[in-house]
């Protein structure tokens, strides 16, 4: 049927999200989700709010979450905005920010939406190479065309960051660009650039409830940033859909960034799991990158990665593998429980031996 498709979706290569298998008994290690579960009071408020009161249509503006992210960060109201998953705030972001006559700049290796959002709109892009590190190389972005700059922070799927000195000498080089830090992972051992919003007109920071938070089935993105960038996405917004988050997940957001103690608690467990991870993984001769993520980046100098990824899978744990260019050898691992970290390294232990 695709004789009645419009041109564009001939064009199109949408991306591929990580697999949800439906088999039981699984160790899944592929999709960056967070082990733990979400905030008990996260829960007890969608329970409270599941009401008669679902029969009408939720606050378009998701005012109370803003001002409780507004609180949070020490910011405004006006410099929050909030969507439907950090991807829908992102799309927005790519319309509203990121299509200009330059090319919008961001790294080879990276979270591999942004070239399909290009596609999707329209947007010619360039990617710059990240350094035989496989980090970002501030200088290679400077520019004086304004053209704008996107990379996420950790970067993905490499988990390497970049710190906030580096950030803003990235800005400060390139104040006729928009630059959009994605700090999706940010809560497992980076620095957020929201702190510089209020000093720096031209950045905006888009975070997401899905991983640190234990919320990605309940999809709440937001963004930081100028209160003119912020009205630019809002115009895109509702020019799209006027009510992105419903009354549920409006009142689980707020209930997870009120509950601070139990998101420490779990962001804490992930990153002392991952820290002993990294050291059991190099002492069975990976080379393991840098992460400040919940997943760590890793290669084995004597394995071909796909073939330890499917022999991985025979044994009920699934990982994720990248057939691209650079990194077809690593596999990246998402950070479970110290139980499932245990099971994943006698696995390899076995198939190493």
């Amino acid at each position: 049927m695709s004789q009645y498709w419009s041109k564009l979706v001939h064009t199109l290569t949408p991306y591929v999200p990580g697999e949800q298998p439906k088999l039981q008994n699984l160790i899944k290690l592929n999709t960056n989700e967070n082990p733990y579960p979400p905030s008990p009071k996260v829960l007890a408020a969608i329970t409270q709010a599941t009401s008669a009161d679902l029969r009408l249509y939720p606050d378009p503006g998701s005012d109370r979450l803003r001002e409780v992210i507004a609180d949070y960060y020490a910011v405004t109201p006006s410099q929050v905005f909030v969507g439907n998953s950090s991807d829908e705030v992102l799309a927005h972001t790519f319309q509203a920010l990121l299509k200009h006559d330059q090319a919008l700049l961001f790294p080879d290796i990276t979270y591999s939406f942004y070239p399909v959002y290009c596609g999707l709109y329209d947007i010619a892009y360039k990617t710059i190479p990240l350094n035989a590190q496989f980090q970002i190389d501030i200088e290679d972005y400077a520019q004086a065309d304004g053209g704008a700059i996107i990379f996420p922070n950790p970067n993905a799927p490499t988990g390497c960051a970049l710190g906030l000195a580096k950030i803003t000498e990235l800005l400060k080089q390139n104040p006729h660009s928009v630059v959009v830090v994605d700090e999706a992972y940010i809560d497992f051992g980076g620095t957020s650039a929201i702190s510089l919003v209020s000093q720096l007109p031209n950045l905006l920071v888009v975070q997401t409830l899905s991983k640190s938070r234990s919320l990605a089935g309940l999809r709440v993105g937001l963004a930081v940033g100028h209160p003119d960038l912020i009205e630019a996405l809002n115009r895109v917004k509702n020019s799209f859909n006027s009510y992105p988050l419903d009354r549920l997940a409006v009142a689980g957001a707020i209930a997870a960034f009120e509950d601070q103690a139990y998101f420490k608690l779990t962001c804490d467990a992930v990153i002392n799991t991952r820290q002993k991870l990294t050291g059991r993984l190099q002492e069975l001769g990976f080379e393991v990158l840098p992460s400040s993520a919940n997943f760590v980046f890793v290669r084995h100098p004597e394995q071909d990665a796909a073939t330890l990824a499917q022999r991985l899978r025979e044994r009920h744990i699934i990982v994720r593998h990248f057939r691209l260019p650079r990194i077809e050898q690593f596999l990246r691992i998402s950070i479970g429980t110290d139980a499932e970290s245990q099971l994943l390294v006698e696995a390899l232990e076995a198939l190493l031996a």
